[in-house]
């Protein structure tokens, strides 16, 4: 008899953009983004973080300030690293799993990836013109928009070897 208490697919998929979001060195905010192949293969992940060759102990991580003194012109978000991470696969008819609802930028390159679903878990910033901004686009292209209601509240991960 099998197990009956898996996680769904659309928990593993968020599970593994949050753990990806672990990976980022923002003090302020961890994304982590997961794009999913319509057979549930995972196609690419990635979280937000400074590109390549740009040192995050060099570039500013400050939300305030004069904007070259802040993280915002430089930090690369982690939907725009999942699609870059995929290094030129086919992204068509897949879908993204994000904790937190796409900003316009990320949008754009969504869209012209050919990604047809976003699955986020918070839209926090849902009256603010980017997040207005990037439905009004994602819905014109035809994107659709879910917004996840996790099965689980929490998954714990144990590294303990007697745990495996």
């Amino acid at each position: 008899m099998k197990r009956e208490d898996y996680i769904s697919w659309d928990d593993y998929f968020l599970g593994i953009a949050l753990l990806a979001a672990r990976r980022s060195k923002d003090p302020g905010t961890q994304v982590g983004a997961c794009i999913v192949s319509p057979q549930n293969k995972i196609v690419s992940i990635g979280y937000n973080g400074m590109p390549f060759g740009c040192s995050d102990d060099v570039f500013p991580w400050n939300r305030e300030g004069e904007t070259l003194e802040t993280k915002y012109p430089y930090v690369c978000h982690a939907e725009l690293n999942a699609i870059l991470n995929a290094s030129g696969r086919d992204l068509q008819g897949c879908r993204i799993y994000v904790p937190l609802f796409p900003c316009n930028e990320c949008a754009k390159a969504i869209i012209q990836s050919g990604i047809k679903k976003v699955m986020y878990l918070s839209d926090k910033y849902s009256e603010t013109e980017i997040v207005i901004a990037s439905k009004r686009m994602l819905s014109a292209a035809g994107v659709e928009l879910v917004q996840l209601q996790p099965e689980v509240e929490e998954i714990v991960l144990s590294f303990r070897v007697e745990d495996v």
